[in-house]
């Protein structure tokens, strides 16, 4: 009862977590479609990312509940198949003991029908004894003295007296292996009957236990039916959630594609209002200005093919070397968004920024830069400083440029 009250409870609290849920995702119409800020939007997309992850959570502990609640139907399941099999052998065991209680009272009847025959047998033989003695007494026609009297001599008298005692003593041989005959056969009808009873005692102690069974079994169908009824519960709770976690997926989706809309206009709002820095050399081509990244010294490698100065193979160049001292001021040559801040071993220290046109441009080497990935920068802003960090031989800057992904000369974009 504490386990159905706690389902219960837990079942309630889900349902209201999950219709404030609905209302919340259903604000979202208003404000997708409104001309939000990027950083607003942010904030929505973070809340709603929120609500997703604990959504997602509600989803999981769901889950978790159906699959308890099916391994607890499975164990009730194998139970119940134990008992039918356990129900079926001692259904098997009581006709067996069925059988031979049967066969029991069959040899008894026989041996009762062997009893009654034998004891007829001995009423008659006494019977006929007890007359042929009341005759030989009694006076009469023929009595016993009669007969040892009319012996015509000695040995005709022991004769007849011989004769006498022996048919008097095979009559009563006769009547005592009779009576030996009947009681043989009574202690045996006893002890079959003794048999039979063991039986009768055996077949309802099976009974008994079938009848156990019969309630264990009744008791595993009634717990099942309920454990069926929970899960159905259960499964559609989750169906619910999971159209839930679906539906704010989605909407996230919508909102990160008006932030990405957003950006994309607040950043074409800010590079309206930039312009190189003074002093800085440009470049316009296309309509699109390009500056200078390094006040260089010397053009120490073009873009193409060349021999490596390190590797001393010949291979690719994707950009141009400027050659300055280690220091220099390193900016960037168009407005946009940095993407990439990082390190690595051929590189070195170096930035890359995306212009959101098409074109990227990359500054390799550096001493160490300045800005971050995400951050925004202006046409001749200071990123870093020229260094000969990873695979170079000296200070300089690597620059090089990429339109929708293929590298290009950057002597056509910049003066040198």
């Amino acid at each position: 009862m504490k386990n159905k009250k706690l389902w219960i409870s837990l079942l309630a609290g889900l349902m209201a977590a999950l219709i404030v849920f609905g209302i919340i995702a259903g604000s979202l119409q208003t404000y997708v479609g409104a001309a939000k800020s990027s950083a607003e939007i942010q904030q929505e997309i973070n809340q709603m990312k929120e609500q997703l992850k604990q959504n997602q959570s509600q989803v999981s502990a769901l889950r978790g509940q159906v699959n308890a609640n099916m391994d607890k139907m499975e164990d009730i399941v194998e139970n119940k198949n134990l008992i039918d099999q356990e129900i079926f052998l001692l259904h098997e065991q009581v006709q067996n003991l069925t059988k031979q209680i049967n066969a029991y009272s069959a040899l008894i009847a026989d041996k009762q029908e062997e009893l009654d025959e034998a004891t007829a047998r001995w009423k008659e033989l006494s019977d006929q004894y007890k007359e042929r003695i009341r005759a030989m007494e009694e006076g009469g026609k023929l009595s016993y003295w009669s007969v040892l009297f009319k012996s015509n001599s000695f040995s005709d008298f022991l004769d007849r007296l011989s004769m006498i005692e022996e048919i008097a003593a095979a009559d009563q041989r006769r009547l005592e292996e009779l009576n030996e005959a009947a009681k043989s056969v009574e202690s045996a009808k006893a002890g079959l009957e003794a048999e039979k009873i063991a039986l009768e005692s055996s077949r309802a102690e099976l009974e008994s236990a079938s009848t156990e069974l019969q309630k264990s079994r009744e008791e595993a169908d009634k717990l099942l039916k309920e454990l069926i009824a929970t899960g159905e519960e259960y499964q559609k709770l989750l169906d619910e959630a999971e159209r839930k976690e679906s539906q704010t997926a989605g909407q996230i989706d919508k909102l990160e594609y008006a932030y990405d809309a957003a950006k994309e206009r607040e950043y074409q709002e800010w590079l309206a209002t930039q312009k190189p820095s003074s002093g800085s050399s440009s470049n316009t081509v296309d309509g699109v200005t390009w500056v200078l990244p390094i006040r260089y010294t010397h053009f120490s490698s073009p873009f193409g093919y060349r021999i490596h100065p390190i590797y001393g193979d010949w291979r690719f160049h994707y950009g141009v070397d400027l050659s300055a001292p280690q220091g220099t001021p390193i900016v960037a040559s168009r407005g946009g968004q940095v993407t990439y801040a990082t390190y690595d071993s051929s590189s070195g220290y170096y930035v890359s920024i995306n212009h959101l046109d098409g074109f990227v441009t990359k500054y390799l080497h550096m001493t160490h830069y300045i800005v971050s990935p995400g951050q925004y920068v202006a046409a001749g802003q200071v990123i870093g400083y020229c260094g000969s960090t990873g695979a170079s031989t000296g200070p300089h800057l690597h620059f090089s440029v990429y339109y929708n992904g293929t590298a290009v000369n950057p002597a056509k974009y910049i003066n040198i």
